[in-house]
């Protein structure tokens, strides 16, 4: 009598997961290189969001917080400095909280701004925490949002 056999055999085995290993290398490289790129698009935006919440401190206060104040005028009010003599209860912040980069650093924030000389600049330096850089360690400011820089 012949028995079927059953299950398979090792090179089979072998052979399924060596194919998983290099999908997997493939699929892994095109995810990594995505996730620089989504950073990169989500810094872009909380640069947005603050450039919004300063927008909405300046119309109660007729002033930008300053560069010593920074971005936390926005969640506190500014012990020193200006007053800010309309500063909203809550703040301009929803949570309460500046948020950090995606890299969790802090955002910049400078005003007068030395890109944007009539307002204020915001940004951040990327995966390298340094100034300058290419691709995910490219800085992102608000002076390049609109063209993608």
């Amino acid at each position: 009598m012949n028995k079927k056999r059953q299950g398979f055999t090792l090179i089979e085995i072998m052979a399924v997961v060596l194919i998983m290993g290099l999908l997997a290398g493939i699929v892994g490289t095109v995810v990594i290189g995505q996730i620089g790129t989504a950073r990169t698009q989500t810094s872009k935006a909380q640069i947005k969001q603050l450039e919004s919440a300063l927008t909405f401190y300046q119309m109660d206060n007729g002033r930008f917080p300053t560069s010593e104040q920074g971005l936390d005028a926005l969640v506190e009010k500014p012990a020193a400095g200006p007053d800010a003599r309309n500063w909203r209860p809550g703040g301009y912040i929803q949570g309460g909280v500046v948020p950090t980069d995606p890299w969790g650093e802090d955002y910049q924030y400078e005003f007068p701004g030395s890109e944007n000389e009539h307002s204020f600049d915001i940004w951040t330096f990327g995966a390298d925490s340094q100034a300058g850089g290419e691709e995910e360690n490219a800085d992102v400011g608000n002076w390049a949002t609109e063209t993608g820089g």
